[in-house]
């Protein structure tokens, strides 16, 4: 439930129900199939790995099928939690995935745009106050934005020109920048998301915003940094 004024940027009702009814009709699918595939690939005398393909043959199909839809359900529940929910009142912007929580006072807020794959606002010191991946509407999210009289940068990022490629021991930095630039690239390399986010938190406060290109992270300081 929202309150007066605000208005609610998610996906559709139609959207999530293909997420929860695909995942597991999909499983299923796949369950179904994974039979006659292990029946035909056991035939092959010159397949490796025949012991798992026959032991698969030997499953009653109707475990097959409903394992492989217990499975896409599990799939589909967490990609219905990474589904951003966007709420925005002039007072305040709230950004919702699954249990997380961001909400930040609007009057701190000078713009926002959107950064490829990610919703961002933007500090009047040009820091990050905020930015989550989204794949919601672009013009739906505007038009909440634009409306509850924030300033939506259609043209993108105004920082865009000023970030450098991070190299290990980078002397402009300030202190503990760079080993917090090192761990976070361990943590991309790794595929751990929530590391990679609060580190990113963590530079913000020392007044380092970054951003990544294909594994690689760039950054800039804010004006207050």
């Amino acid at each position: 439930m929202t309150g007066s004024g605000e208005r609610v940027v998610a996906h559709k009702s139609w959207e999530q129900a293909i997420v929860w009814i695909g995942g597991p009709v999909l499983g299923a699918v796949v369950g179904w199939l994974v039979k006659p595939l292990a029946a035909w690939v056991a035939t092959l005398p010159w397949a490796p790995m025949q012991g798992p393909f026959e032991l698969a043959e030997r499953i009653p199909g109707w475990v097959l099928v409903g394992g492989g839809a217990l499975l896409g359900l599990a799939l589909a529940f967490f990609v219905s939690l990474d589904m951003l929910r966007v709420v925005v009142s002039a007072e305040r912007v709230v950004l919702r995935r699954g249990d997380d929580t961001t909400e930040v006072d609007g009057a701190k807020v000078s713009a926002v745009f959107l950064d490829g794959k990610r919703i961002v606002l933007l500090g009047a010191d040009g820091a990050e106050l905020a930015a989550e991946k989204t794949d919601l509407n672009a013009g739906e999210l505007r038009d909440a934005f634009t409306a509850s009289g924030f300033r939506w940068l259609a043209e993108g990022d105004p920082h865009a020109g000023e970030y450098r490629l991070w190299v290990e021991d980078t002397p402009d930095l300030p202190p503990g920048a760079d080993a917090l630039l090192k761990a976070r690239k361990r943590a991309i390399g790794s595929g751990e998301d929530e590391d990679v986010r609060l580190l990113r938190a963590e530079l913000g406060r020392l007044g380092v915003v970054v951003r990544d290109d294909r594994k690689r992270q760039y950054w800039r300081m804010t004006r207050t940094g």
